[in-house]
This record gives structure tokens, sequence and C-alpha cells, in this order.
């Protein structure tokens, strides 16, 4: 539990702070100590002032007469009513205000649940409670009432590199576990871009995003803090790298990146990886043999569901590597195309022509040709004297329009599908064609 003290000579604005507060529904009065309590759990704000006003005494030297306390539990913490009033008596009493005027509001406006405390410092006489070393005696106080309500402690853990790194708990306090992950992340692994440094991040459920700008014409270069969750979705309100500590700021981060560039091998992590990419049998093995490994592979995908990056995070090594650092095999183009290129993609039909009923003045050599032509070359080699019928037969019109430049089959000119016969076009045609079969057989000797 955290507690906070504030010492203050507007007496007025503190009531009101709370007393709205609590008539909007946002919280309700828990107790108070000689001021007026009609038990509804609202508040007279006029008639508590003039309550505090009858105590105050009418000379002090003291220049700031209240108090304004806030006990802050942790957001795991769930405590009644009965108890929470309770921890308040009892720490007004220990903090020597046990005999002064005072009221206790519990605030329900955000989900981590915490009481205030409105109380006067000086009585009737004039005389003041002292509040020399306030912020021990508060903390020692705070931690007697800890271990008496079974509450978790707010002292801070000591981050070590060997502390296991958890994901964000979307109902724990997420500043500190923010400032946590990203601490040890920083402290434990390497890295060399922002984009393998957000690849580890991803791992709990943690983005970050760089932000420049400029601000009363001064440029800033600044990083941003989301807790996500499993499928990368905002779950909180982001944070500024300076709310989390200086390890989290841009300058911190990119003196990481400098110090990774000397410690960071590639060739440990490759040993690793290249054996099990071999022996895979797709991506998902790929994946699955490589965290037994203990290796992380994270994959960035396009909309359409290409591979487009690829991070490899070495938890033997601690070292976060982006794939074309291990070698052209390993960049994200390579797999690619060694899992997806596996999935093929089904035969296209090959169009066929209809062929008309033999003419009788067709000649057995023009019906012999005919035969030839329209057999599938082999080897994907198309002879020379084909060329022209295998055109015709991969040909299939899209539109009405598309039969002008519909190619012609040998010798049967009047059967082809489409407008009547124009003279000029065919003799333009096969005087272009002439021209093409010129410039394959090259000149003659």
């Amino acid at each position: 539990m955290v507690a906070k003290i504030s010492l203050g000579n507007s007496l007025y604005r503190a009531l009101c702070y709370n007393g709205e507060k609590i008539n909007k529904e946002n919280g309700r009065l828990l107790a108070t100590n000689k001021i007026y309590n009609d038990g509804t759990g609202k508040v007279n704000i006029n008639r508590a002032y003039q309550d505090f006003r009858s105590w105050m005494p009418t000379s002090t030297r003291t220049e700031r007469p209240m108090v304004h306390i806030s006990l802050n539990p942790h957001p795991d913490d769930r405590l009644s009513d009965v108890e929470y009033t309770e921890l308040a008596r009892e720490y007004m009493e220990r903090m020597g205000f046990g005999d002064m005027p005072y009221m206790v509001y519990k605030h329900m406006d955000i989900d981590r649940h915490h009481i205030h405390i409105v109380a006067l410092r000086v009585d009737t006489d004039g005389r003041c409670v002292s509040d020399k070393n306030n912020f021990y005696r508060s903390k020692d106080i705070c931690r007697d009432l800890e271990k008496k309500y079974n509450l978790r402690s707010s002292e801070r853990q000591k981050i070590t590199p060997d502390m296991p790194i958890r994901k964000i708990n979307p109902s724990g306090d997420i500043k500190r576990q923010l400032a946590n992950t990203v601490k040890m992340v920083g402290m434990r692994y390497r890295f060399q871009t922002i984009g393998e440094y957000n690849a580890i991040l991803s791992l709990y459920n943690v983005r970050c995003e760089p932000t420049d700008g400029k601000v009363n014409g001064r440029e800033y270069h600044g990083l941003v803090y989301f807790a996500t969750d499993d499928s990368g979705a905002t779950i909180a309100t982001p944070f500024k790298s300076s709310r989390l500590g200086k390890f989290a700021g841009r300058d911190a981060i990119e003196q990481r990146f400098l110090r990774a560039k000397e410690k960071v091998d590639p060739k440990k992590t490759r040993a690793i990886v290249a054996p099990v990419l071999a022996a895979c049998t797709g991506k998902d093995d790929f994946i699955s043999r490589l965290k037994e490994a203990r290796i992380d592979v994270v994959f960035r995908y396009t909309d359409e569901g290409r591979i487009y990056g690829v991070t490899f995070i070495d938890h033997n090594n601690l070292a976060v590597l982006n794939g074309s650092r291990l070698g052209k095999e390993f960049s994200a183009n390579a797999l690619e195309n060694r899992f997806n290129s596996q999935e093929q993609q089904p035969a296209q039909p090959i169009a066929e022509i209809q062929r008309p009923q033999a003419d009788n003045t067709a000649t057995e050599d023009t019906r012999q040709s005919q035969t030839d032509t329209s057999r599938q070359p082999e080897h994907d080699e198309t002879p020379p004297h084909a060329s022209d019928s295998a055109q015709s037969q991969s040909y299939r019109p899209q539109s009405p329009n598309d039969y002008d430049n519909a190619p012609t089959l040998p010798g049967l000119d009047l059967f082809q599908v489409g407008p009547g016969f124009n003279a000029e076009e065919e003799a333009f045609y096969r005087e272009m064609q002439r021209r093409k079969k010129k410039k394959r057989r090259g000149p003659k000797l």
C-alpha cells in the first residue's frame, strides 16, 4: 500500500474535490470523526466545511493547517468498506491524527479502489500535529497494515537478469508491468534495430513505437510503449518512455543497439537454425522444432498472407536477429519461397479449338499438317513449324473485340470465328509473319 501526504491551506478545495466526486456516484463517504455524517454515503460540502471551521483555532502560526492523505492498496487487493474504514482509523491514530476532525472517502472512479482522508492538523488551541519524519513513519505504518490486512507489498523488487519475464496481465498494474518487462528485456537480450526490439517485446505482449515531432519549435525523439493482448490489440492507454524510466528512453535503447553490434555472433544461432530448416517439413514444423531448441521465430505478414519479415529470438545466446543476419537462406523472401511455394496452384485448363468438318477441297497434306501441329511438344520445347498452331490453341477471346487480333490457322481462314474476312488485314498480317521468320532465321549468305 502506498500513502501520499499533502499539506495545504485550502480546506474548502479539498472538500469540494472529494465531495463532488462522491456525489457523482464515483465513491462514497465511509466514515467521519467529529464531522456530521448522515450515513447515506453522500456529502453536504457546505455543512462539512462549517463543521471543520468550528474546530479551527481563532489564530495559529501554522501556514498549512490541513492535510490531504490518499491510501492506495495494490490493484489486485480487494477490501470491504468495513476493512477500508478500520484501516483508515488505525493509520490516522498511529500518525497522530486520532483526535483530529477528519473525513474518509472511498474513490471508485478507476478500477484501483482507494481512499482519501481530509483532516485538520491544528487543534482548537492552535497547536499543530508534528510532521517530523512523517514520510518514514507513514512507510513503516503501511508495511505493518499490509501484514495485518494481508495486502500485497508495495516495496519495489530489485530487478535482476535472472528474474522470469511474464506477459502483461490486464488485471494488474499495467505501468509497473511495462516498466519491469522493458527493463528486464533490455538487461538480458541483445538487439540492433527497433524491429528486433519489438520482436522480443511481442513475446510478452508489449509494443514500442518511435515518436518524432516538434513542440514550441524544439524537436523531440522519443518512444511510446503499448500493452497488448495475445492478438496484438492495445488494451490500455499507452505510456511515454519517460513515465517508465530512463532505461526505456530512446537514447538508452539506441545505446543498446550500438553495444549489441559488438557482442552478437550470428554464427551461434545459425548453427542451430540451419539443420532445423533442412530437416523441417513445413512452416509449423519449423516453428515447433525451433521452439524445442529454445529459439522463438516471429513472422511478419502482409495483408495477403505473404511473409515480409522474420526474426529469430535465441534464448540460448540471448540474441535477437533478423533472418537476413543469419544468411540469405534465412531471409523473409527465402522462407516465403520455401514454405508458401509448396502450396501448388491448380492447373489451368488448356483452351481447345473446335475443329471444323473436313472440307472436300482440303488436300491430304493439309489434313496431315493439322494433325501434326495439334500434338503437344515434349520437354516443353515447341518445334519451329508448330509455333503458329500452338499459339492458336492457347488463345481464348475474352471479348468481341479480341477477335480482331486472333491468329489464323493456315489453310482454314474460312472457318475462323469472328467478323467477316478482310483481305487487307490478312495481307498485312502475313507480311508481318514473314518478317518475323526472316529475323529468326537471319540473313541469307
